[in-house]
């Protein structure tokens, strides 16, 4: 596709890790929790909607997943967009809409105009926010990137915390058309961050012409050339499938154990409170110095750990095992937001990850519209809860083993390299200069065919 000038960090520009990067950490914070919490806040109004309406409880629950495959589905678009116009003007744009779409969905009229002014419209602004935040985040933040995106990923689960309760609020005061409007308005604040998305400038010369940037694709996809990203997508894609499973049953598994609902509701929570400091913990772990080389390792045990909670979560057979559940989930679930993103920009680099970033998300979002069905039609066939946490724990445990092999055959390939050249090698009587050798494989390493790979972005 052509190439296209936009506002990306000029190419060597230093990132800064602090000053104004705080302010964009900030603005990713509250973007990033409009994008996750929203979906899940407004099924508080499902009730009222199910009695004006005269639905089910199915027709409602499309909203959500609507959402959900906007944020997801649309992540090419927004590479496209962003890497024509830039993440700012993307941005104000995308909670322009988000905002617009909870406003007209105080008027609709029926539950088709609510699909496509909450799921569409809305969707479509929160996508077009989330992934160019990212995106600016990878900018301002090289040294403490891990650190920034645990922070960042935090802004889930507290505001999960806060729009349930809100959204319950207003639904009692002013009914599910004024808490809508009033929602509408609180998403204007998408434009306020975005204008905290300030695009970074190289100093200009003392004399002479700038420097010009490097025209970019409007959507990469020589990104499919790196085997590492290629099986970062395999497992991100698989691990997705279990990933989002137990949240959505947990509750319904605790009243099917007899436990009454404040106390099932309350199961959520536990496990929101513990995510909050999970995210930012996981970050911080991951940008010590000792550490962050194996980021890749790191995110696989995560994806381990998460698994293996669902299996033994499967076994909880009282309310009190099922808040022990909670807390371990929590903490890998965090482990898990906090890590993915930070691997994936390590794995494809700041030029390339606006278009990775969308790609992935487009196949995540085929695997989130698979992984609940899927364990729901696995409950309605046999009225098993444990069956559901089982299969949603064996697709997370086989993405781990994904990510992990097939680093271990990618570190391996190079060693395999050397020996092919080895037996290859020239007669010892070609004399050849081995200084200059030296310069012309340092001078064009990517016109010689050399790869290098390192700890932290061999996945």
């Amino acid at each position: 596709m052509g190439g296209a000038v936009v506002d990306e960090g000029p190419t060597g520009i230093k990132a800064p890790d602090g000053g104004w990067g705080w302010a964009v950490l900030f603005g990713c914070f509250v973007i990033t929790g409009f994008s996750y919490a929203f979906p899940k806040a407004v099924s508080v109004f499902f009730k009222e909607l199910m009695r004006e309406f005269g639905i089910g409880y199915s027709d409602t629950a499309w909203i959500s997943s609507i959402l959900l495959a906007m944020l997801y589905g649309t992540g090419p678009l927004c590479s496209v967009c962003v890497n024509r116009f830039g993440c700012r003007p993307v941005m104000l744009t995308g909670g322009l809409l988000a905002s617009l779409g909870m406003v007209a969905a105080s008027f609709c009229r029926s539950i088709i105009q609510l699909y496509l002014t909450t799921g569409v419209i809305t969707g479509l602004g929160l996508a077009l926010n989330f992934q160019p935040s990212l995106i600016m985040l990878n900018r301002y933040f090289n040294k403490r990137r891990p650190m920034a995106n645990g922070l960042a990923a935090a802004g889930s689960p507290v505001f999960l915390c806060a729009l349930s309760p809100l959204g319950q609020l207003l639904q009692d005061h002013y009914g599910w058309r004024g808490g809508f409007l009033i929602l509408g308005g609180l998403l204007l604040n998408c434009c306020v961050c975005a204008a905290l998305m300030r695009p970074l400038e190289a100093p200009r010369p003392g004399s002479g012409p700038a420097p010009q940037r490097p025209s970019r694709r409007l959507l990469d996809l020589s990104v499919f050339r790196d085997r590492g990203f290629v099986i970062y997508a395999m497992a991100a894609s698989i691990m997705v499938l279990g990933l989002f499973v137990p949240p959505v049953f947990v509750v319904s598994y605790a009243k099917d154990l007899g436990v009454p609902d404040t106390q099932a509701a309350f199961l959520l929570t536990v496990l929101g409170f513990v995510d909050i400091f999970a995210r930012p913990t996981a970050g911080f772990i991951t940008g010590l110095k000792k550490v962050r080389p194996y980021s890749v390792y790191l995110f696989s045990f995560s994806m381990f750990f998460n698994g293996f909670t669902d299996l033994t979560g499967s076994t909880a057979s009282d309310y009190g095992g099922l808040v022990v559940f909670c807390i371990f989930f929590g903490i890998s679930y965090g482990m898990v937001g906090a890590l993915q993103f930070e691997v994936l920009m390590a794995i494809v680099g700041t030029q390339k990850f606006s278009s990775a970033i969308g790609l992935v998300l487009l196949l995540e979002a085929i695997a989130v519209l698979i992984g609940p069905p899927s364990g729901g039609k696995l409950l309605d066939a046999t009225h098993v809860y444990q069956y559901v946490f089982v299969l949603a724990g064996a697709e997370v445990l086989a993405s781990s083993l994904v990510l992990v092999l097939g680093n271990f055959c990618i570190r391996r390939r190079p060693e395999a390299a050397v020996e092919e050249e080895e037996r290859h090698k020239p007669p010892a009587d070609v004399r050849v200069d081995s200084r200059e050798v030296e310069h012309f494989l340092k001078a064009e390493p990517e016109k010689n065919g050399e790869v290098v790979h390192t700890p932290e972005t061999s996945v």
